[in-house]
């Protein structure tokens, strides 16, 4: 009995340290668990005039450093013409001024005014925005993201697909940006189309970049998140061999970030920023070797980027290099088709193992079901049925402590003050009744990790987004508004707690009597449709536990 006591010590000790550390994180400390907080971290810069941010060629390129290059000044970006490019769930605004994409709207993604999600933005108050360019040795200026183009072509493919051409030209070199949006995707098809006019031509090298400040868009809970897991915001990398990498602002603010080494001819590599349920990323063609470089171009303005060496470009000839820019939602089923490695977006924290297929049946539940809320419930019937054995097991050993828990009451009495005689005592009568005093403590102890890959399928997964279940529940993903389900929740574990038997032990049955309480003041803070999940295996538990306690009551009374 003391081993159970100390086993509900470590659930409650463990509940508050996880709360300490979210508070910890939402004050903007370091996460005790590793990570960088989730808050702002600074206003972003208003302008990036005399700024160098132009990327300089890296060793894997084998081109001397490029010389300083000024910057365009913010306002001169933001007040450049733009060229639109829609399909029917993403908009883009392309600058003429570096043929930058500088805002893209999620036309399926609503916010909570139900405008679409603004993933792209770049105002006085955050710079989020992808580019592109060309660099080579000393001082001479190509055509890059601080150029000014003009608009050569646009309209619609042979496949009815819209497309938008951008060119211009600097130090003997054409650049052609062709962007091209197909139906019902959030990837965009871009080509960069270099033509060589110098007659002493230097070796060229493409670079794509994605760059943002470190604002947090949305922290995920009430108050701010401060009762709430944190989730990733910066950028990240992926290479066949180090496979993906998260390389956060704070490390890149303290230069201790580790970038992944160069990418080989023919493997898969992608750059990514990454936020809660969105993300964006530049996939270049595989054709050339690639290098991978992050870092901080200016106060709370950061960037992570690839460059692909073109080698030198004869006079009057022609390369064109093609690359795709993703800009969506982090939706699994749509981010594997994409490219290697590209689900890994989507983060399921350490029980990655776990979580992955849970959301797989979720998901195969939904499509036959349509509704989120109605999975989650199916979902927690077929995990409750996977345990069932366990459970009952269990459940017949907390049956068998209830038929004794006279007995026990009466040892309490004889051994009253010789604790030690008591336990003895009562392993005695457990041996001999084979009965299993935590037996009881399995089936919570056994769900645990599914209820925290549970959760970060949940609060991870863009598609229980606003996705309703019933009544008052709108979205599975925010806290439930009304704290109707939580309410449900204490009060279907206070109805476990009077079907198991009384602890012999004052204190911990008064902890088993507050346990209710305390968890349904935690799950306030939880997403719904993690609340649903518990509801609905407490009360089949109650079911289950209910039934065997009948049948051991007539065979009792037999």
């Amino acid at each position: 009995m003391d081993f159970k006591k100390t086993i509900l010590w470590a659930v409650f000790s463990m509940s508050g340290l996880l709360l300490y550390n979210n508070w910890q994180v939402h004050q903007g400390k370091p996460s005790m668990f590793g990570g960088a907080p989730t808050g702002n971290i600074s206003a972003p810069s208003k302008s990036l005039d005399a700024k160098v941010d132009v990327p300089a060629p890296l060793q894997g390129a084998t081109l001397p450093e490029l010389a300083q290059t000024p910057s365009v000044s913010s306002s001169a970006i933001e007040t450049a013409e733009k060229f639109t490019l829609k399909n029917d769930v993403l908009e883009l605004q392309i600058s003429a001024n570096g043929a930058n994409v500088v805002d893209a709207k999620l036309l399926k993604q609503l916010t909570a005014e139900k405008t679409p999600v603004e993933l792209f933005q770049y105002n006085a108050t955050h710079k989020y925005f992808a580019r592109s360019g060309l660099i080579t040795l000393g001082d001479l200026e190509l055509p890059n993201h601080t150029s000014t183009f003009k608009l050569h072509e646009s309209g619609k493919d042979g496949a009815g697909n819209p497309f938008i051409v951008l060119t211009t030209e600097r130090g003997g070199v054409k650049l052609e940006k062709t962007f091209i949006l197909h139906s019902k995707s959030y990837v965009v098809d871009v080509g960069h189309r270099v033509t060589q006019t110098r007659a002493n031509p230097n070796p060229l090298v493409l670079y794509t970049e994605l760059v943002r400040d470190a604002s947090q868009e949305q922290k995920i809970g009430p108050f701010n998140g401060a009762f709430s897991a944190s989730t990733y915001t910066g950028p990240a990398a992926y290479t066949d061999k180090e496979k993906f990498n998260k390389l956060d602002f704070v490390s890149i603010d303290k230069n201790k970030i580790t970038i992944p080494t160069q990418a080989s001819a023919g493997d898969p590599a992608w750059i990514a920023m990454v936020q809660h349920y969105f993300a964006s990323a530049w996939i270049p063609g595989d054709k050339f070797v690639r290098d991978i470089y992050a870092g901080k171009i200016d106060n709370n303005l950061y960037r992570i980027g690839m460059q692909t060496p073109l080698g030198v470009v004869a006079p009057g000839a022609t390369v064109v290099e093609k690359a795709r820019l993703f800009v969506g939602p982090q939706e699994e089923s749509v981010l594997e088709t994409i490219a290697p490695g590209f689900d890994l977006l989507k983060d399921y924290g350490y029980l990655t193992i776990l979580a992955k297929p849970i959301f797989w049946l979720l998901e195969k539940i939904h499509n036959y079901v349509g509704n989120w809320g109605w999975s989650i419930v199916l979902l927690t019937i077929l995990i409750k049925l996977v345990f069932f054995p366990l459970s009952a097991a269990s459940y017949k050993s907390m049956a068998r402590m209830k038929e004794v828990q006279p007995r026990l009451m009466a040892m309490k009495e004889q051994y009253k003050g010789e604790p030690q005689k008591l336990n003895q005592a009562m392993m005695e009568m457990y041996r001999k009744e084979k009965i299993n005093p935590l037996g009881g403590c399995l089936p919570v102890v056994i769900q645990i990790p599914v209820f925290i890959a549970l959760y970060w399928v949940l609060l991870s997964s863009v598609e229980m987004r606003n996705a309703p279940w019933i009544l008052w529940i709108h979205d599975l993903s925010a806290p439930d508004p009304y704290y109707i389900l939580p309410i449900i929740m204490a009060a279907s574990m206070f109805v476990q707690t009077k079907l198991n038997p009384t602890p012999p032990d004052p204190v911990q049955a008064k902890i088993m009597m507050y346990m209710p309480l305390v968890f349904s003041v935690m799950f306030f803070f939880f997403p719904a449709g993690l609340v649903l999940y518990w509801v609905v295996n407490n009360l089949l538990s109650i079911a289950q536990q209910w039934q065997i306690n009948r049948m051991f009551g007539k065979k009792h009374a037999k």
